[in-house]
């Protein structure tokens, strides 16, 4: 496998299967748990072809970060060609709690002490305002956002919350995913229009059908 890895093809498809895995094992048991030693064994590689791909465990979180955004990205692309900008963002969410019921909450807490991939995560997050703000103002010609809002506004008061979620104390009092719907459709109730409302309510009423894991 050392002998493939130096190979420059064979290199860069074992290091995207690289970053694909340790995504999955950093949500699923947090960052901290999981050691280069754990990730190099994994593969059958020496530690040094590890680190020959990545400088260090952070360099890999920010990685694996990238990857997730770049397949949110494209997710919400494909789904673009379809459907209407409610639509897309009521999957959205319905794809971010299927996200976060595989992310350990030790995942959230862990990623607040590697500064680098942080600010990777929060600037990757603000790097799509002005797309989301554009996203808004269509729903606004397609009549389901009302037309006295100012998105710039909301939108940073939306991430805003975000980051106060994965920030604050609230998840050790209240479930992480009721305190991500409270978020979530308190701030699409009070964007929509009577049009907006009523499918919000009709989605909501489905996923009410099909109880959440809170935990």
């Amino acid at each position: 496998m050392n002998e493939l890895a130096r190979q420059p093809s064979a290199r860069r498809e074992l290091k995207e299967r690289i970053i694909e895995a340790a995504g999955h094992l950093f949500a699923e048991h947090g960052i901290k748990s999981i050691t280069m030693d754990d990730i190099a064994t994994s593969f059958g590689i020496s530690k040094r072809t590890l680190y020959e791909m990545f400088a260090d465990k952070e360099t890999l979180l920010i990685e694996c970060i990238r990857r997730e955004m770049e397949e949110e990205l494209a997710y919400i692309q494909q789904l673009a060609e379809s459907c209407n900008v409610l639509e897309i963002l009521l999957k959205k969410y319905q794809r971010s709690i299927e996200r976060f019921h595989a992310t350990s909450r030790r995942f959230f807490e862990d990623i607040q002490k590697y500064p680098r991939a942080y600010e990777f995560l929060r600037n990757g997050n603000n790097r799509t305002t002005e797309d989301a703000v554009n996203f808004f103002r269509e729903g606004v010609r397609q009549g389901f956002f009302r037309d006295d809002i100012n998105f710039p506004i909301v939108n940073h008061l939306l991430r805003a919350q975000i980051d106060i979620l994965m920030e604050s104390d609230l998840c050790k009092t209240y479930p992480f995913l009721d305190v991500y719907e409270s978020i979530m459709f308190t701030f699409l109730r009070g964007i929509s229009t009577p049009k907006g409302a009523i499918a919000l309510d009709e989605f909501i009423h489905e996923y009410r059908k099909h109880p959440q894991e809170k935990e």
